[in-house]
């Protein structure tokens, strides 16, 4: 198993690089699994926002 971490600045291009890195791993045969950390109260069903993207 490898674990990878992807932090940065707001609108740096983090959720892009991941959705680009999970198509990328699939498509490679890899099993992939994702995690969001936020430090305040997400609403994951708005659309437009990287958390809608992310889920």
């Amino acid at each position: 198993m490898r674990i990878y971490g992807v932090t940065g600045w707001k609108n740096a291009g983090k959720t892009g690089l991941m959705e680009r890195l999970v198509a990328e791993f699939t498509a490679r045969g890899m099993s992939v699994s994702t995690i969001k950390h936020a430090h305040h109260a997400v609403d994951v069903d708005q659309k437009g926002t990287d958390s809608y993207r992310h889920r």
